[in-house]
């Protein structure tokens, strides 16, 4: 118990000196940053400062990350898978990435110090506390992914939709879809942002394949994969798009349909297990909880 006592003491005190250094050394990084501002070229510098954090909660992760960069790659991974995960989930800029790396370090060292406020089940409070410190933040990173390929699974249809009567009225492709960005703010705004990204990135001199396929890439939704793949042959053979985008917006809105049909076809087997566990037992205590008092009260009278 002691041994547990000094090694949380020992963590969090190391901790505030990492910080307190941290704190004290910024000063010190601020001034040599400026000198090499100044004698660095124009261009040199402008680049650097466009790469730097912005948030100054950006600023002490990319400091703690870079004091533990030989442990970061045997906790979060290689930066590449990293980078691709918070991209699916919506995170694209580099500090998204410190920001991860440091909640993972530093959530299971936090789950040891309230780990220790527990008394006699401080042990098993403290490997609760690290398991759930470390694969917390994948958990969640996993589901904000789902959340947002469901959503856009679920919009593109009616995306698809809008596209065509943009098409059909007179706008080409890529005025199209800039147009369908605007439109779909409100309802998916995950679709909305990807198609402004294909929009802008056309506008910066990408080829239109390689900006629909990089739009594949990050959404990484089977719909949306068919959807560029599609494209991408009427883009190649010539053949009206909007007619095949007809086409293929209508398959899309029958399988949606029939996903939501096999969802609530679901349901009733989905709802067995609580009817059992939870309602039927109330049920029957309601329902016979007097007929038994009343049975036992009459057999209390007759064995008098």
């Amino acid at each position: 118990m002691m041994l547990l006592f000094l090694v949380s003491g020992t963590i969090t005190i190391f901790l505030f000196v990492a910080m307190l250094i941290l704190l004290l050394s910024r000063k010190e990084a601020a001034v040599d940053e400026r000198l090499m501002e100044i004698a660095a070229p124009r261009a040199a510098a402008t680049l650097a400062l466009a790469e730097a954090p912005k948030s100054s909660l950006a600023e002490m992760a990319s400091d703690l990350t870079g004091t533990l960069k030989p442990i970061q790659a045997l906790i979060s991974g290689s930066d590449e898978d990293l980078e691709y995960r918070l991209m699916l989930a919506g995170f694209r800029k580099a500090e998204h990435v410190q920001v991860y790396t440091t909640l993972k370090i530093l959530l299971p060292i936090l789950g040891i110090v309230v780990g220790t406020f527990f008394g006699e089940n401080m042990i098993v409070a403290i490997l609760a506390g690290v398991v759930i410190g470390f694969f917390g933040p994948d958990l969640v990173l996993s589901q904000l992914v789902s959340r947002r390929q469901e959503s856009i699974s679920f919009a593109l249809p009616d995306a698809l939709d809008l596209l065509v009567i943009c098409m059909e009225a007179g706008l080409g492709i890529d005025q199209a879809m800039a147009r369908v960005g605007q439109e779909m703010r409100f309802t998916s705004p995950a679709l909305a942002d990807e198609l402004q990204i294909v929009n802008r990135e056309q506008r910066a001199g990408k080829p239109r394949l390689e900006a629909w396929r990089s739009l594949a890439a990050r959404v990484d939704v089977e719909f949306m994969r068919q959807f560029v793949s599609m494209l991408v042959q009427t883009e190649r053979f010539g053949t009206p798009i909007a007619q095949a985008l007809g086409q293929f917006a209508d398959t899309m809105r029958t399988r949606r349909t029939q996903a939501t049909e096999e969802l609530a076809a679901k349901t009733g087997v989905k709802l067995l297990f609580p009817l059992i566990l939870f309602i039927f037992p109330s049920i029957f205590v309601v329902s016979l909880g007097p007929a038994i008092l009343g049975i036992q009260r009459i057999f209390q009278e007759f064995s008098r």
